[in-house]
């Protein structure tokens, strides 16, 4: 522990500086020695720093949701490299050069909150312990150890002693009951927040590994919350309970409005667009003419809930336009099926097809003169066969195939020239 407090000692005085500050405008309040005034002011330090975190969170957000796009093609080189390892990160990193993203800045956000969530473990054991540390001096060393939590003190943990927790003025069983449901909702707190995140704000078109990981980690999270809450003071469980919670709205916030494309949040958060654009007949606000703009510039590339916006609108007689904007009419270019196809050319029918008849006749019109009749004609002559001409018999004798075939038809058969046989009886 003297390690990281050492590591940690440039970030100490700042936090302890911060807690003095609020406690003693909560302090007046609650009074200095409650657990109100030094609750609250941990409580009022997490609000801070995650206030200070937001530009990191939208950082975040931009990195997952870029990782999310690159995961097919990540997918692909491992399966082209699956042999070369070397070759395979080489492959990477060039992906990640080209496309401008960094898989640690989705983890931004909690590599930042470290020092802090350090400082401040250093901080109030050093109040169970009875060290000064920072600006917390004596005075106030013996109020904060006097502070209490809904029974238990704010420097106790679950794993301390009888002994340890009765100098703090305190039972060991409301230590342990407090503590026990604090990393429970801890523990709950985060499964939710992960939960939410790959059930509403995952892209369900592509199945990647990437949302193996983030499945698995939905469920190893929260353990990692139990196993180490139980060694942790009970005002650092009231600060990372804080960060939870906050990370937990502030997520619902995202995902309500900017959702990952493709996802069941993007479908729910388009389909109250729709409603509000058809109901007041034009887009009000410029979140709301970015989203439409972006996805009129999406062309062909919509996915299904983008696609089916665009349909609602232009049935409720409404066109979007390239600026973001709305306007009564509909645009034709930009319905289209659920595969993407046009519906302008999804509609088009193939032309009927023809008869023989009819395509025989066509031909006739076409040439101008009516072609000579054919052997196969079914059409009978009217003279007598012992009238014809004997010139036409040996023009008939001669348009017969040399193939050795039978002159003379055979006894059930019409004479003359018979009907030629379908292609496709035998």
């Amino acid at each position: 522990m003297d390690t990281i407090a050492s590591i940690f000692s440039f970030i100490t005085t700042p936090v302890s500086w911060v807690i003095v500050q609020f406690h003693s405008v909560y302090g007046a309040i609650f009074g200095p020695d409650t657990g109100w005034a030094w609750g609250l002011s941990i409580v009022s330090l997490v609000i801070l720093i995650r206030i200070c975190l937001i530009p990191l969170f939208v950082k975040q957000i931009k990195a997952t949701r870029a990782m999310q796009t690159l995961q097919p093609e990540m997918k692909k080189i491992q399966e082209r490299y699956k042999n070369d390892k070397q070759r395979q990160s080489e492959e990477m990193m060039k992906l990640y050069k080209e496309t401008g993203t960094n898989p640690l800045s989705s983890c931004l956000p909690i590599l930042a909150q470290s020092p802090f969530f350090f400082a401040l473990y250093h901080v109030l054991n050093g109040i169970a312990s009875g060290d000064k540390i920072g600006v917390i001096n004596a005075e106030l060393l013996e109020s904060a150890r006097k502070a209490h939590i809904f029974g238990a003190p704010l420097a106790s943990k679950f794993m301390d002693s009888s002994s340890k927790v009765e100098a703090l003025g305190a039972s060991i069983t409301d230590v342990r009951v407090i503590t026990a449901i604090m990393i429970v909702l801890m523990s709950a707190s985060q499964f939710y927040t992960q939960r939410q995140l790959m059930l509403k704000n995952v892209d369900t078109t592509v199945k990647t590994p990437f949302m193996q990981q983030q499945k698995m980690l939905m469920y190893v999270f929260p353990v990692m919350f139990a196993f180490f809450g139980i060694n942790f003071p009970v005002g650092v469980l009231v600060y990372w309970l804080t960060t939870n919670m906050w990370t937990m709205g502030q997520q619902m916030y995202v995902i309500r409005n900017n959702p990952t494309p493709g996802s069941k949040a993007q479908a729910a958060h388009l389909e109250r667009l729709q409603k509000h654009v058809t109901q007041h007949g034009r887009t009000r606000s410029r979140g709301e003419r970015a989203i439409v703009k972006a996805i009129v510039a999406k062309g062909r590339d919509r996915n299904e809930f983008e696609r089916k916006f665009i349909n609602g609108l232009n049935k409720a007689g409404l066109a979007a336009q390239p600026d973001g904007t709305v306007t009564k009419g509909v645009n034709p270019e930009l319905a289209e099926t659920e595969d993407g196809t046009p519906a302008a050319t999804a509609k088009r029918q193939q032309p009927k097809r023809q008869s023989k008849s009819q395509r025989q006749s066509g031909a006739r019109s076409a040439g101008g003169s009516e072609p000579e009749t054919p052997t196969t004609s079914l059409i009978k002559s009217d003279e007598p066969d012992d009238a014809k001409p004997a010139g036409g018999a040996a023009k008939q004798a001669a348009s017969k195939p040399a193939s050795g075939t039978r002159s003379k038809a055979q006894s059930g058969q019409r004479k003359g020239p018979q009907r030629p046989k379908s292609p496709s009886k035998k």
